[in-house]
């Protein structure tokens, strides 16, 4: 909080005029930088999480510090709960129940945050895929017949 008023140019008692505390101004600046999730195109449920997934990849490529700031039970801003609305929305008609429904948003959310930090840490030229696919290409070559579930692609 003292370094967020003094780049206001404002004492840290100043800031409680407009926020309870540190949790409600990080959910505010996460509110502001990932914005409303978009409305999702027509389709099934599938092709919706697949969109929603897309663009949350794309908001946490371009806001990584939103990452660390959303770890945990936290407060959240009406911009981020839209962006959970809309995973467990594109579920209904599943057959699953609302707790079903809202597991499978945060197992998304989760899936998501591990894709974008192994792509953070890649780095921005870099395609963290291909370079997984080339360390257990030549892990598999060397040790494969240690790991054949890993050698069987076709396995489930």
């Amino acid at each position: 909080m003292q370094r967020v008023a003094a780049r206001l140019g404002v004492t840290k008692m100043a800031l409680y005029r407009y926020v309870p505390g540190k949790a409600e101004l990080v959910a505010l600046m996460v509110d502001a930088a990932i914005g409303p999730c978009p409305e999702a195109r027509r389709g099934g449920w599938r092709e919706q999480l697949e969109e929603w997934a897309s663009q949350l990849f794309a908001v946490f490529r371009q806001h990584s510090w939103a990452l660390d700031a959303t770890v945990g039970p936290r407060v959240m801003g009406p911009a981020e709960l839209s962006w959970l609305e809309r995973a467990v929305s594109a579920l209904d008609g599943t057959g699953l129940s609302g707790t079903e429904r809202m597991d499978a948003a945060v197992l998304l959310v989760g899936h998501v945050r591990g894709i974008t930090q192994h792509a953070r840490a890649a780095g921005p030229a870099d395609d963290p895929e291909a370079q997984l696919g080339s360390i257990l290409g030549e892990l598999m070559r060397t040790h494969g017949e240690r790991f054949p579930a890993l050698i069987d692609r076709r396995a489930h």
